[in-house]
């Protein structure tokens, strides 16, 4: 049996770390092992597959067995969410330098400087980053402690559906704090498994697969942050733009007019990520605004 060693050298949270196996995954990945922190709650994959080897070209097209949705094809769709996105950050940082960490082919990042951003990006994959580097969309290739910002370098930090693939954590919260600005805003999309649909879908949920190697929730990414000098915090519980810019993206999918049933199905998971029980919502989407005091 592997030892947590590393997990707990890994922890964000800088307490006595209790691990133990909470379960093997049962979904759509099998068999991959669970572990959880008795003391934080924290959860995370271990052994954890070689992240090395995982975003490869196939990858970023979407042709592997453990892919990502290449955007391209899509973007006018894409650009509704992007674009919504946008919006709601200007209500709480109007301007300035915008990093966005796992910036793929830089969709997200064009839109954000067509909005008055100037913009980076950070992307590990060298097929994704060259692609958006022969667009203008400034883009290091590798990883971030590599790029070496300067200290307090950016207003707004953007992980979309990133944290989660992240090894770790402690360093790489502290590398975020390091460059973000005072009153800067990071943003953070992943899972809340606080949320009901984590707990009740447990070993079965569709968020555990092998590039996801450390588990969150609302509670402890704020802890985690308040721990490294951010001062404020917004929760959405589901995500941060309106429910019509969700549908028009998922347009772009569309193959006949039934696939637009889709959009009730769509429409009542938005809504119910609004409504909670015992205090926790019933759906784990979950996107976090941090304000760095």
């Amino acid at each position: 049996m592997p030892s947590f060693d590393s997990l707990r050298d890994e922890c964000p949270l800088k307490k006595d770390c209790d691990w133990k196996y909470l379960y093997e995954t049962t979904g759509k990945y099998k068999g991959l092992r669970v572990a959880i922190c008795q003391t934080c709650k924290l959860q995370a994959l271990s052994p954890r597959p070689n992240q090395n080897e995982l975003y490869s070209k196939d990858y970023y097209q979407g042709k592997a067995e453990y892919s990502y949705i290449d955007e391209r094809a899509s973007k006018p769709f894409f650009r509704h969410v992007w674009k919504a996105r946008i919006q709601n950050i200007k209500r709480y940082v109007a301007s300035g330098h915008f990093l966005d960490i796992g910036s793929s082919f830089g969709g997200f990042l064009e839109v954000a400087k067509e909005e008055g951003f100037s913009i980076q990006g950070v992307e590990i994959s060298e097929y994704a980053a060259s692609y958006a580097n022969e667009n203008k969309i400034p883009t290091y290739n590798g990883n971030l402690y590599d790029a070496n910002f300067p200290a307090e370098s950016f207003d707004v930090i953007t992980l979309v559906e990133v944290i989660e693939h992240i090894e770790n954590p402690n360093r790489f919260f502290k590398e975020l704090t390091r460059i973000l600005k005072p009153g800067g805003l990071l943003l953070l999309q992943t899972a809340n498994f606080e949320g009901w649909q984590a707990k009740e879908e447990g070993s079965g949920y569709h968020y555990y697969m092998p590039g996801h190697v450390f588990y969150y929730s609302d509670e402890l990414l704020k802890k985690i942050l308040t721990g490294h000098g951010f001062g404020s915090f917004v929760s959405y519980f589901g995500v941060d733009f309106p429910l019509v810019a969700k549908l028009k993206k998922v347009r772009g999918s569309f193959q006949n007019w039934k696939d637009y049933r889709h959009w009730f199905r769509i429409g009542f998971y938005h809504f119910r990520s609004r409504w909670k029980r015992k205090g926790f919502p019933l759906t784990s989407s979950y996107v976090l605004y941090a304000f760095k005091k």
